[in-house]
């Protein structure tokens, strides 16, 4: 009988510890979640930048809204010959948020050139300094060629005009020239667009 009594404390002993010590670890829990804190980040913004480039209608004025354009006409030459040049000014900004890499190419409809002109004229691009930034050539700011091609060779290969940062401006002479045309050639014409790529460095 008295192994019974023993043994009776002894659980009630045990059950008792168990629970102080469930007691206390809720205890602890509660008085562990009375000191948190948290820190939070509100209103993450992202903004998705711009690929965007554009021509100076004119060369001479500076980056003013109204004299950038996405599409700008060309130069009409007339009395086009055997060795004949002229020189053409064009300044390119890069409006948009990125490194751009910038290419040219020429693009025509051979319906727009029933002759062919394009096998005889050619263009060379060089890098202009307009130092005085009048937004006219002057022989001592034409820096070096790009190349010379063909229009047909400016279609298919191109140039390649470096890269610029946001806000520059990359400036270019394209000297357009002839060295000899077909006497069958008189009186023809013909129309070319010109080309400017950019992509994101």
């Amino acid at each position: 009988m008295i192994n019974v009594i023993v043994i009776k404390r002894n659980i009630k002993r045990i059950i008792l510890i168990v629970l102080g010590i469930i007691s206390l670890g809720i205890l602890v829990k509660f008085a562990y979640a009375a000191f948190t804190d948290k820190g939070t980040v509100l209103g993450s913004s992202f903004s998705v930048g711009n690929a965007d480039i554009k021509l100076l209608l004119n060369p001479s004025l500076g980056t003013d809204s109204s004299n950038l354009f996405d599409e700008i006409n060309g130069p009409a030459f007339t009395n086009v010959g055997q060795n004949w040049s002229k020189d053409y000014p064009i300044k390119i900004f890069n409006n948009g948020t990125y490194k751009m890499s910038l290419v040219s190419h020429a693009g025509y409809e051979t319906s727009n050139d029933p002759e062919e002109l394009r096998q005889y004229i050619y263009a060379e691009i060089f890098n202009w300094t307009d130092v005085d930034y009048d937004g006219e050539i002057d022989s001592d700011e034409i820096k070096e060629s790009l190349g010379k091609k063909t229009i047909v060779k400016w279609k298919t290969e191109g140039y390649s005009l470096g890269e610029f940062e946001p806000g520059e401006i990359k400036s270019y002479v394209v000297r357009f020239s002839t060295e000899s045309i077909s006497d069958t050639k008189q009186g023809a014409s013909g129309s070319f667009d010109f080309e400017f790529d950019s992509i994101e460095v």
